[in-house]
């Protein structure tokens, strides 16, 4: 093994200093070096060991070396924290990195996670009065909808699904879609996409593969809505600002919007359903407890679970000086939501999921500038799936616990497929 990632870590170096002749083009890295891959890595739901001895022994840590730049890891809260709102210190410019010269407008990098301002600002600004309380509860009932419909189709095909296949990836995918007023068509090709858009198994190469497949099905259909702007976002944005935003530009926001509205929440859906059937007094509480106990029990999955592992990279601008480490200009810091999210010093007891925890401050959704936008949206429809799935289904139980396959190297992590008996077949009624 030891050979193996010499010989890998050789072979990734030569990739990189090839590409430095005109510019670092991480499309050409074809995986990652293991010394720097064990945050994208989990024993079932938790962390590896080797994240807590690491945190123990220094919460900002230098990993790696790569084409002459230190790679840090940051697992501590509170260093975690202040870094993520530390906007004039460090970098999400990823495009600085990558070669775009002759790419296709699909393969452009870009969207709000990997800007930095002025443009970050400017291009927040659009999208932030659209996801406010207020105006996200227009799509309460039509998250009450979709989750009613897959749950009477559960019943229906049931007693045993795949809940991933028919839950948890359906429900955000087409809230997603409702939401930008997109066809929910070719269901299962975005499915495969979302989980390419973070797989670093093929280090940048699928990942960008992936993503160029889905930005050029939004740009296309920005330029379609253009002509007859639709009922959702996209429309509301063009009718407003069209003359402000291109084709492309309105698309990679929309991308960010599409992708992130339904990979992660699929992920929290079906994690969050196998983790509340492992803790029956959990699942007892989704579906019988008052509102203020679920929003309870939903954070307290967002802590625990931390889907989205690492935060978009970010690059120190200048040199600096980070818990006692001097982090050289040019660096990479990749931050650990989930060591951060289960350091000991944020919450007692945090590798444990404690359905009655007092809600945390957690990362789940980062913070500071780069906070997800859409993370009022993802409670709701973590809110009302849950519930809706306790109330239909109380005796739900996963039925093959052994064989789950988890993502093995992935920014957001899930499972494969979720099998759950959701009712005894020997019962006259469906659940109802």
């Amino acid at each position: 093994m030891g050979i193996l990632s010499n010989v890998k870590r050789r072979v990734a170096t030569r990739l990189l200093a090839r590409s430095t002749r005109n510019g670092i083009d991480l499309r050409k890295l074809r995986f990652l070096p293991d010394s720097i891959t064990m945050p994208l890595k989990r024993d079932g739901l938790d962390p590896l060991p080797e994240m807590a001895q690491v945190r123990a022994e220094a919460p900002v840590k230098k990993l790696a070396e790569m084409f002459g730049k230190g790679i840090w890891l940051v697992s501590g809260y509170d260093e975690a924290r202040t870094l993520l709102a530390s906007g004039d210190a460090l970098s999400n410019d990823l495009g600085q990195f990558v070669s775009q010269e002759g790419r296709d407008p699909s393969e452009q990098i870009g969207g709000l996670g990997m800007t930095d301002p002025p443009l970050h600002t400017a291009l927040r600004r659009y999208l932030t009065p659209e996801f406010t309380k207020h105006r996200l509860a227009r799509l309460e009932p039509a998250i009450e909808r979709i989750v009613d419909a897959r749950l009477d189709a559960m019943a229906e095909l049931g007693p045993e699904v795949d809940l991933v296949d028919q839950f948890a990836f359906p429900i955000p995918f087409e809230v997603i879609c409702e939401l930008l007023d997109l066809p929910v068509d070719d269901r299962a090709r975005f499915h495969s996409l979302g989980a390419a858009r973070f797989d670093l198994s093929q280090g940048g190469a699928g990942v960008f593969g992936a993503a160029a497949h889905t930005r050029e099905f939004l740009i296309s259909s920005v330029a379609k809505q253009r002509l007859d702007p639709g009922e959702g976002l996209i429309g509301a944005l063009l009718r407003d600002h069209g003359d402000e935003l291109d084709d492309v530009t309105l698309g990679g926001l929309a991308d960010g919007v599409f992708l992130g509205g339904y990979e992660t929440s699929a992920s929290m859906l079906a994690l969050g359903t196998y983790l509340l059937a492992q803790h029956p007094e959990g699942m007892a509480v989704m579906r019988t407890g008052d509102d203020a106990d679920v929003d309870r029990i939903v954070e307290e999955l967002l802590r625990h679970l931390t889907v989205v592992q690492l935060a978009f990279v970010r690059f120190a601008r200048d040199d600096m000086e980070i818990a006692g480490h001097q982090v050289k200009a040019g660096d990479v810091l990749g931050i650990s939501l989930l060591g951060a999210n289960r350091d000991p010093s944020f919450t007692p007891d945090p590798d444990t999921f404690d359905p009655l925890r007092a809600p945390t401050r957690h990362l789940a959704f980062g913070h500071g500038l780069h906070r997800c936008v859409g993370a009022e949206l993802a409670r709701m429809e973590l809110r009302i799936a849950l519930r809706g799935l306790a109330r239909r289904f109380p005796d739900l139980r996963v039925t093959d616990v052994d064989g789950l396959e988890f993502r093995k190297l992935s920014a957001v992590y899930g499972v494969e497929a979720l099998p759950v008996r959701l009712f005894d077949d020997t019962t006259a009624e469906l659940p109802v």
